[in-house]
């Protein structure tokens, strides 16, 4: 069920709950593949941001990591399971934010599931490694900024925005609840 309200600015609102949130969550991470992965901590009472590969992102909208067991985002978890994500698919949409919260396992079935080939720069005994890790983040809620037609038509109506000092917006925005 979704909702669609437009307001005075020529913006667009599109609002996604359950079902349609998963399918906008996949269709944005789909677009960029990369987060900022973003913990929130009382170990340095501190948000630390770091850039994190997506290997998954499930039919039910969890989003899953691989993650080195000794690293500060898991010592962070442990202590604070609230995490934020933040994706950019290209210059001009796909911005995607999710809250939610982190699980940490280290569940075989799903390393080997999850096991990409150039995940082997950060563990180098493959899938074996001892230090690998999962990450389950699982979203709660997002806002997303996209356009409407296109990237190759929002580039035209920035330039000819700047050019003639009019906004031509393109935008359409809202809110996810999963």
């Amino acid at each position: 069920m979704n909702s669609i309200d437009s307001n005075q600015e020529g913006k667009h609102k599109q609002n996604y709950v359950g079902a349609d949130a998963v399918e906008k969550i996949r269709e944005l991470i789909d677009k960029s593949g990369s987060c900022f992965f973003v913990t929130s901590t009382t170990l340095n009472n501190s948000h630390k941001s770091r850039p994190m590969s997506v290997q998954k992102t499930d039919e039910t909208g969890n989003i899953w990591f691989l993650s080195a067991k000794d690293s500060m985002k898991n010592m962070e978890i442990k202590v604070d399971t609230d995490v934020t994500l933040y994706f950019q698919g290209s210059s001009y949409s796909d911005f995607l934010e999710l809250n939610g919260h982190a699980v940490i396992t280290d569940d075989k079935a799903k390393i080997e599931e999850l096991w990409d080939p150039t995940v082997k720069a950060w563990f180098t005994e493959g899938k074996d490694d001892p230090r690998i890790s999962v990450i389950q983040f699982i979203p709660d809620s997002g806002y997303y900024w996209d356009n409407k037609h296109g990237n190759t038509v929002a580039g035209i109506k920035v330039l000819i925005s700047a050019i003639s000092g009019k906004t031509m917006d393109d935008s359409i925005e809202g809110t996810l609840k999963v």
